[in-house]
């Protein structure tokens, strides 16, 4: 069952470039994993299977590297810290916070459900035929863009960390926003560059503190590989839109779930 679930969110990932984080931790869960072995696991999940995407990219010159830099600045000292002083001082034997890492967890799959819908319609109002309906916006991301690339790195450290969601869809559709006339496959090429280093400290983190199923680590890679690879072959064939439609509504469902259940 593992394996196929790895089938299943490699699948996803393949054909959407949505599920990782935003799947499998939740999958995990509901497996009867503790949370914090599901996110951690995930962690490093994400880290493996987002570097050959990485890789793809890199090769082409899909990646900016400056942006990438900038991001990580931000997300990966906030990861260590809160591996540091949160989740080692917090975790072990402490109920409350487990449940804390479920509801943030399912407020985060509310989150990026929401961009999910409202992304697609955001590019279009910010698209290069109505930059002039914009100006002052355009003139705002000259003026303070890096910075708030930082801000976003800082945002997505915290969000990652505390629930291995936030490095896909969420991350995207923000830098979207923030380079409203840059090519698609330079904005995801981007996210994910900064999503490897990101989702591998942070599992890193999770490992020192012994919160990594390797057992699980290993089917869930097994199953995702070819899963990735079918998704990849069949998205010229099978109608995404429907596709992302179900994801949208699933993430939806498990985001209210984990939000208002109690880990027990």
């Amino acid at each position: 069952m593992l394996i196929f679930s790895g089938a299943l969110v490699g699948f996803s990932i393949g054909l959407t470039g949505v599920g990782g984080g935003s799947l499998m931790t939740p999958i995990l869960i509901l497996f009867n994993y503790p949370v914090a072995i599901a996110i951690g696991t995930d962690l490093l999940y994400a880290a493996i299977t987002k570097a050959g995407g990485m890789y793809f990219h890199q090769k082409r010159g899909h990646i900016d590297w400056k942006t990438m830099g900038l991001l990580a600045a931000g997300s990966i000292p906030v990861s260590i810290i809160i591996n540091i002083f949160i989740i080692n001082e917090n975790l072990r034997g402490n109920e409350s916070f487990s449940e804390f890492l479920s509801s943030f967890l399912g407020v985060m799959l509310i989150l990026t459900a929401s961009v999910m819908i409202f992304n697609r319609h955001i590019q279009h109002r910010l698209s290069k035929e109505e930059k002039s309906k914009h100006q002052n916006y355009y003139h705002f991301l000259r003026q303070h863009r890096s910075l708030l690339i930082l801000i976003l790195g800082i945002v997505l450290g915290i969000c990652v960390t505390l629930s291995s969601v936030g490095a896909g869809a969420f991350g995207a559709a923000i830098l979207f926003l923030f380079f409203p006339r840059r090519p698609t496959k330079h904005i995801v090429g981007t996210d994910i560059a900064h999503a490897v280093p990101l989702t591998l400290v942070a599992g890193l983190g999770y490992l020192f503190n012994g919160l990594v199923d390797y057992g699980l680590l290993l089917a869930l890679v097994v199953g995702s590989l070819p899963g990735i690879y079918l998704g990849t072959k069949l998205g010229s064939v099978l109608p995404e839109k429907l596709l992302r439609t179900v994801l949208i509504f699933l993430l939806l469902g498990l985001g209210v779930y984990f939000s208002l259940a109690q880990v027990h």
